[in-house]
């Protein structure tokens, strides 16, 4: 089961929130809020804010267990730019671009892919080694 939580409109650049989410990716929801509370980074406030909004939406509708939930992704898209104007020399103006960002984490309630497919190789490697053990039986008798 995945569950999406998505900030809009953030006044925050999506470059700088961007270097905090990929902290996080892959993680356990525990330790992902643990690194985000001793981040001394405005976007680490903003997407711990996003974080613990998934989290309350997984436990309380869809019945999952924090304990259980790891981050899939988190997605620092870009929105609106407010443009804004400076005055300059000899009668120009210099642009100000204020940046905006959407936060979206999705989070899941079972164990990552990757461990999905160490799990499948070692099953697979057993499954190799028990033909071989049966046949070395068989030429010993």
């Amino acid at each position: 089961m995945e569950v999406k939580s998505t900030t809009k409109f953030v006044r925050l650049s999506p470059k700088k929130a961007r270097d905090v989410a990929r902290e996080i990716q892959g993680l356990a929801v525990s330790s992902a809020l643990d690194i985000l509370t001793f981040t001394p980074k405005k976007a680490a406030q903003l997407i711990g804010k996003t974080l613990k909004t998934a989290i309350a939406d997984a436990e309380n509708n869809f019945s999952l267990d924090a304990s259980t939930l790891v981050i899939k992704e988190a997605v620092i898209g870009a929105g609106p730019t407010l443009r804004r104007f400076k005055p300059r020399a000899k009668g120009s103006a210099g642009p100000i671009l204020k940046r905006t960002s959407h936060i979206s984490i999705t989070l899941v309630g079972s164990a990552p892919e990757k461990k999905k497919k160490a799990a499948r190789k070692a099953a697979a490697k057993k499954t190799e080694e028990a033909p071989a053990a049966a046949a070395a039986a068989e030429e010993q008798a």
